[in-house]
């Protein structure tokens, strides 16, 4: 059922970028993005998990960098991972961010909960980069940290509303 979730946000992620584009993004542009988007579900929507980014770790690979795109600084929130570089998601796009992401290295972009991660990374691969995200965001890694506390609120308050689902 997560992975429903997750799968319909990067859809209407992709679709809010790239829906108020059309009206200056060219057909053959709509083609590039469309066929980024159909490979998707055979990468596995590009997300990796915490336990896969640990093992990398543990392994000490080099072959990816960590992106902390939470929109406040990390330090406000808990720690950051090791060896993340900071780039807000909303400022990852501007010309001298994206001279600090390397195009032969997996980028793994972490935010709070693993939702603002996916608005830029649809664009970060029709730009050239192998981007992902990984599930959870900080939820996934840090012990008690304030994302699992909004997911719970969240649970808690669907359950009290009882919100109308169609079958």
């Amino acid at each position: 059922m997560k992975k429903g979730y997750v799968r319909h946000g990067i859809f209407i992620m992709a679709l809010v970028l790239a829906v108020p584009a059309y009206g200056f993004v060219s057909e053959e542009s709509a083609t590039k993005f469309s066929d980024i988007l159909i490979n998707a579900p055979a990468a596995n929507h590009w997300q990796v998990k915490a336990d896969e980014v640990y093992g990398w770790m543990q392994e000490k690979k080099t072959d990816f960098v960590i992106v902390d795109v939470r929109p406040d600084p990390p330090g406000q929130q808990g720690g950051r991972m090791p060896g993340a570089i900071y780039i807000p998601y909303n400022e990852i796009l501007k010309a001298e961010n994206l001279k600090k992401l390397p195009k032969d290295k997996k980028l793994i972009l972490v935010c709070v909960t693993g939702q603002t991660q996916n608005l830029p990374v649809l664009v970060l691969r029709l730009l050239g980069y192998d981007a992902y995200t990984m599930s959870f965001g900080h939820t996934a890694w840090i012990k008690g940290y304030l994302g699992a506390n909004i997911m719970q609120q969240m649970i808690q308050n669907a359950g009290e509303k009882n919100f109308p689902v169609e079958q």
